[in-house]
């Protein structure tokens, strides 16, 4: 048992200081000034039943206080609960940018229903507006009202093609504050802040939620049709602009928010689950590679302190709460930046364990031909 939490600690230890500081959440949106001239932007929103959320998000776009010229346009991806009716009626409500409402259809053969609806949205922008940058945000995405003139004033002057944000996800329910800084700290585990914004790095990821693209840079990736069968179409989003030339940047976003509830633990359990494979490419291999890695990594430090203090065995018990005691560490951070309370860090071997579950889960259904499902589609491996 002494040798679990020995790699167990060996783990975290180079986590701490080897995996690009994923662990702090200081990466905000670079330095900044006013460009001379303000480019045009086209904000793209693929929607699908989002009924509930936009009178919460919708406004927010439309309110944007931009200098330049900016149009939306919602993309009702197949809704069946008046999405794109609402829309037209919040936009006559309140006024601000001009909204246009549009809707493709059923996505053609090897196109997710979201990058469809982008193709859709882009291609309207493109005739209407020719404009220079792309917003593409989720329809449960509220913005501040300097959040466009922010984001543009960022990638003018960090010279960036793509600049994203991770919204503030909403933490309300129990299972929300339990279940939500956890995704965003597995998510800058996997993919450090720092390493996708080094230009030389090979890593790249993006926030699904807020990302301002320049339009060249989406033409000379090929976006969206080389990325068209994407599940997880925000970090594929990312990797095709980096290949092509294209300098990305991430952080954690101060002004832009997410107002999506998910008030029960199954909504949580579907939010993580639909593409937990899909992040593992669908390969067994890396399935089991996973499963043994959070355990060594998350599980192993609790059990081995409490295994070693209960049989006696001090050096294995005084591993694994040294184990324990780092990984809290690298947690508080994102507990704050939440405003959870900082003793919640230690129940984060629980949430890895629902983590493992739902990446379980994610390959169980895949294999049952239902991986990848969500509002009523489900989509096969690409």
């Amino acid at each position: 048992m002494e040798w679990i939490g020995a790699g167990s600690l060996l783990a975290w230890v180079w986590l701490l200081l080897g995996q690009g500081f994923f662990w702090r959440t200081d990466v905000r949106l670079p330095a900044r000034r006013d460009p001379e001239r303000w480019p045009s932007v086209a904000v793209v929103v693929p929607a699908r039943d989002e009924a509930v959320v936009l009178p919460d998000s919708l406004p927010s776009l439309l309110g944007q206080k931009y200098p330049g010229r900016a149009e939306v346009f919602l993309v009702d991806d197949g809704s069946t609960d008046g999405t794109g009716a609402l829309a037209r009626e919040l936009a006559a409500a309140r006024g601000g940018l001009p909204l246009t409402v549009c809707a493709p259809g059923e996505p053609g053969p090897g196109w997710t229903g979201k990058l469809w609806a982008l193709r859709h949205g882009m291609a309207l922008a493109y005739e209407r507006v020719e404009p220079e940058y792309l917003l593409l945000t989720d329809a449960d995405i509220a913005h501040e009202p300097d959040s466009l003139r922010e984001l543009v004033a960022a990638a003018r002057s960090a010279e960036l093609d793509l600049v994203s944000q991770m919204a503030r996800l909403r933490v309300v329910t129990r299972w929300e504050r339990l279940i939500v800084p956890a995704f965003v700290y597995f998510f800058g585990q996997l993919y450090p802040f720092r390493w996708v914004n080094r230009p030389g790095a090979r890593t790249a990821a993006a926030a699904g939620g807020c990302v301002l693209l320049r339009r060249e840079a989406a033409e000379r990736a090929g976006i969206p049709e080389t990325i068209r069968h994407a599940v997880i179409d925000d970090v594929t989003l990312a990797r095709a602009v980096k290949r092509s030339g294209g300098r990305i940047w991430l952080g954690l976003a101060d002004r832009v928010a997410s107002v999506r509830p998910y008030p029960r633990p199954a909504d949580l359990w579907r939010m993580v689950s639909r593409s937990a494979y899909a992040q593992l490419r669908h390969r067994p291999l890396l399935l089991l590679g996973t499963v043994l890695g959070l355990t060594l990594v998350y599980l192993a430090p609790p059990v081995a302190l409490v295994a070693g203090a209960a049989g006696g065995d001090t050096p294995t018990a005084a591993l694994g709460g040294a184990a324990w005691a780092v990984m809290c560490g690298t947690y508080l951070p994102m507990l704050r930046h939440y405003g959870q309370p900082s003793w919640t860090a230690p129940l984060l071997p629980f949430t890895a364990l629902l983590y493992l579950l739902m990446t379980v889960d994610s390959a169980v259904q895949h294999h049952r031909g239902r991986g990848a499902a969500w509002k009523g589609r489900t989509y096969p491996k690409p």
